[in-house]
C-alpha cells in the first residue's frame, strides 16, 4: 500500500478501532470512526503531522460515532457517512452514551453515503459499498488500487458483526460479506472496527460464519 497509511487508535471501552488514514503523498487524512477518548485521536493526529481534512463514520453505533460531533468542531471539517439508515442511531447517541458511559451528543453527517459513491483523502479514493446487517446503514470503504479496506463491524479477523442489537439483520450481514465483500479479491487487506487487520482471502478460507459450499 504505497500510498496509503493508517494509524489505530483503540477508543472506548470497547477497544474500537478509531483510524486515521492518510494518503502519503499529499499528507491529508480522514478520521474514521472517532468513537471518544478525543485526546488519545489529538495526540495521533499531533505525531502523525497529517493535516485531517475530514471524519468519516462507517455506521451510527456508540462506539464508532460517540466523538464525531465534538470533533467535527475542534477541527472544523465535514462528516461523511455513513448510509442514511443509520440515521436513527445517530440520532439517539446521547441515549447510547448515557447508557454505556460514554459522553456522546446526536450527529447528523454533511453528506450521507451510498453504494456507488466515493470517497476522497487526499489522492485517495475509496467506493463506497452499503453492506447492511451489522447495522442498516453500514458501508464499506474499498482502494482498489492500494487493495485496501475499512471495514466497520461487518467482517473480523474470525467473526462477523453482531446482528442482535436494534436493525441488526443476520441474513443481510453474510449476504453483504459474500456479495459484496469477498468478490473484491482475496488480496484485499481491511482494517476492522476491533481487533486485528485480516485479509479477505484469510476470512474466506477460514472464517466460521462463511464457511459454505456456495462461499468456498
Amino acid at each position: 500500500m504505497p500510498n496509503v497509511r493508517a494509524a489505530i487508535i483503540p477508543v472506548t471501552p470497547f477497544q474500537q478501532n478509531c483510524t486515521l488514514l492518510w494518503c502519503e503523498k499529499t499528507k491529508k487524512g480522514a478520521v474514521v470512526d472517532p468513537g471518544g477518548d478525543l485526546e488519545r485521536i489529538r495526540d495521533a493526529i499531533a505525531q502523525s503531522g497529517v493535516s485531517v481534512e475530514k471524519i468519516i463514520l462507517t455506521h451510527g453505533h456508540i462506539d464508532h460515532a460517540a466523538g464525531a460531533a465534538e470533533l467535527r468542531e475542534e477541527l472544523g471539517v465535514l462528516i461523511e457517512g455513513p448510509h442514511q439508515a443509520d440515521d436513527f442511531l445517530l440520532q439517539r447517541l446521547a441515549e447510547q452514551g448515557q447508557a454505556y458511559g460514554i459522553p456522546s451528543r446526536a450527529v447528523t453527517p454533511d453528506r450521507w453515503l451510498n453504494e456507488g459513491d466515493a470517497v476522497t483523502v487526499g489522492e485517495l479514493t475509496l467506493d463506497v459499498l452499503h453492506c447492511p446487517g451489522h447495522s442498516p446503514g453500514s458501508v464499506v470503504l474499498v482502494s482498489k488500487a492500494e487493495r485496501f479496506a475499512i471495514v466497520g463491524d461487518v467482517i473480523f479477523q474470525g467473526s462477523v458483526g453482531r446482528v442482535d442489537l436494534p436493525g441488526g439483520d443476520g441474513k443481510a450481514l453474510i449476504a453483504s460479506i459474500k456479495d459484496k465483500l469477498l468478490p473484491l479479491g482475496d488480496d484485499i487487506a481491511f482494517i476492522c472496527g476491533h481487533g486485528p487487520m485480516s485479509t479477505l482471502g484469510q476470512e474466506r478460507q477460514t472464517n466460521p460464519f462463511l464457511q459454505g459450499e456456495d462461499l468456498l
